[in-house]
């Protein structure tokens, strides 16, 4: 363990790609609290450590990377980027982040040449991509199913979140309904193909998660070819 922790402690303060990126990842599973002691620290959560490497290496951080399993009968594991910084804290807090944000979220004024950059990273954070082939039994063939959808305790913020993608990605209104336990807003084949091509077009492979991105990339290929 290194013996000093280091950090960009102006990391949100300019708006880049990177930033909006992790402000985006943050905005789904990050967390900002003050301990009884009164310090500030931000927490990354995620079941990909892969991605907690990336934002570190964003941040300029030295931080380690720990391990939480889900239960102790699970064999799951989920990682977790914790950092100490009073600044990050209140950077945050400007951009309309809060510390109790799962059902209040508000969706941050983000300049428009970001805004894919922050939605790609809150779908890396809290969005779910499927692509499969099944039989429909009345047409006697097989049909592919390609969604996505965004996860989210505070409904404003997907609402927000859609006028959006509406605006900026061509794409429609989708569906937005209460989930079990948070909001939804899901988006079928036609959409969600929009999406891809809005979110990852000429981005580099640093700024999103590998395990989703191949699954776009796998149905895309198949059903534009």
């Amino acid at each position: 363990m290194p013996l000093f922790k280091t950090k960009n402690e102006l990391f949100f303060n300019s708006w880049s790609s990177q930033m909006a990126y992790v402000l985006g990842f943050f905005a789904a599973d990050g967390s900002m609290y003050l301990n009884p002691r009164g310090s500030h620290y931000l927490s990354f959560l995620s079941n990909d450590y892969e991605i907690l490497e990336k934002i570190r290496f964003f941040l300029s951080s030295n931080h380690k990377i720990g391990e939480r399993r889900i239960s102790k009968s699970s064999s799951n594991l989920r990682y977790t980027l914790q950092i100490g910084s009073k600044r990050m804290y209140l950077s945050l807090l400007k951009l309309g982040l809060t510390s109790n944000k799962s059902k209040t979220l508000k969706f941050p004024h983000i300049p428009i040449p970001y805004l894919r950059d922050f939605v790609r990273g809150y779908f890396d954070g809290d969005g779910n991509v499927l692509f499969k082939n099944y039989f429909r039994k009345d047409r006697n063939r097989y049909k592919y199913y390609f969604a996505t959808k965004f996860i989210c305790g505070s409904d404003k913020f997907l609402q927000d979140l859609r006028i959006k993608l509406t605006r900026h990605a061509g794409m429609g209104k989708g569906s937005l309904y209460q989930g079990d336990r948070s909001h939804v807003l899901s988006y079928a084949l036609n959409d969600t193909k929009k999406l891809f091509w809005f979110m990852y077009n000429n981005v580099s492979n640093s700024l999103y998660l590998e395990r989703k991105y191949g699954i776009f990339s796998h149905a895309i290929n198949i059903l534009e070819r």
